[in-house]
């Protein structure tokens, strides 16, 4: 019986040093949401001044 209290005891004590002195955890970055092409500003504006560059003169 001492034997099991004994191993309680130490298993109690194992975890509290790991929390105590263990790997520390970084909190985790809050990720950015990606944005589809078609729904990005940027890429839409890019691509209308490549539609006009590319545009023939003569449709106007």
């Amino acid at each position: 019986m001492i034997y099991v209290l004994a191993a309680i005891g130490a298993l109690t004590i194992a975890v509290l040093m790991w929390k105590a002195f263990g790997p520390q955890v970084t909190p985790a970055r809050p990720r950015r949401a990606s944005v589809a092409p078609d729904d990005d500003p940027e890429f839409l504006r890019r691509l209308a001044e490549q539609q006009r560059k590319n545009k023939p003169q003569d449709e106007d």
